[in-house]
């Protein structure tokens, strides 16, 4: 299927999913959700795809919000849809059994922090910008971002950025944990693909159950994250990965994993 809003490519076991409306600097509309959602579907069903990267085309902006000329003219019933559909959409980013990482090039405005939230890290370029800032449209962030910030910050840092709708720039984002990575712009898909060949060499199972178990695990208590991760451990060493891997340092050599799921 092609795709009008997202550009879709997949090399080397690795996806790149690029928001491409850069004249609306790539801002969120139903067709783009849309799309996006057909695109994490493909994603998912193929086993061949170890890391998926998100990023936004052109050089201004990851994701500089909601579309606003769309927005403004829908319904509080249809507002109401559009913020669940793009609460699916993200979770499903989150959801995905494979690493996503974020390579947020510009503004992450609104929508795009709510987007770069739901991958599993981010690498940002120096020219970064994010921000909560649908208080100054008399709105709320409607895409998960109370929620995922929250979680990630700190609930006070959080009700700051929410409260005030003040944006942070990549430096700020890295000291409060929203960044991993500070990049040169020119430089930050290569160390983007970087982390990603080298995540996409390990061994599949291990990946997606890592995965697993830290998401899942960070939803209870400690107790009972340790019993997830018991569990999930070994049913990792039945993997020929894992039998692979442990041969391998036995033989001090480099492992050739498989990537087989079953």
């Amino acid at each position: 299927m092609s795709f009008e809003n997202i550009i879709l490519e997949i090399k080397n076991h690795i996806a790149t999913i690029y928001f491409n409306r850069p004249k609306a600097l790539n801002a969120l509309n139903n067709a783009l959700f849309d799309e996006l959602d057909i695109a994490l579907d493909q994603i998912r069903d193929n086993t061949d795809i170890s890391v998926l990267i998100l990023t936004g085309a052109g050089d201004k902006a990851f994701v500089a919000g909601a579309d606003i000329a769309e927005l403004v003219k829908m319904t509080p019933l249809q507002g109401k849809y559009f913020s669940r559909k793009g609460q699916k959409v993200f979770s499903k980013i989150e959801a995905l059994p494979i690493p996503a990482i974020a390579a947020v090039n510009g503004f992450a405005l609104g929508g795009g922090s709510e987007a770069a939230l739901a991958c599993d890290f981010i690498y940002a370029s120096q020219k970064a910008i994010f921000g909560l800032p649908e208080i100054n449209l008399g709105l709320i962030p409607g895409f998960g971002g109370t929620q995922r910030l929250a979680r990630l910050v700190g609930e006070n840092r959080a009700k700051e950025m929410i409260f005030t709708g003040k944006t942070i720039n990549a430096q700020q984002a890295l000291e409060y944990g929203i960044v991993n990575k500070i990049c040169d712009p020119d430089t930050l898909m290569e160390e983007v693909m970087k982390t990603a060949n080298l995540i996409a060499s390990k061994g599949k199972v291990a990946l997606r159950s890592a995965k697993e178990v830290v998401q899942n695990g960070l939803n209870t208590d400690l107790e009972t994250g340790c019993r997830i991760e018991n569990d999930v451990f070994g049913l990792t060493m039945a993997s020929e990965d894992a039998k692979e891997g442990t041969s391998a340092f036995l033989e001090k050599r480099k492992p050739v994993f498989t990537g087989k799921l079953y």
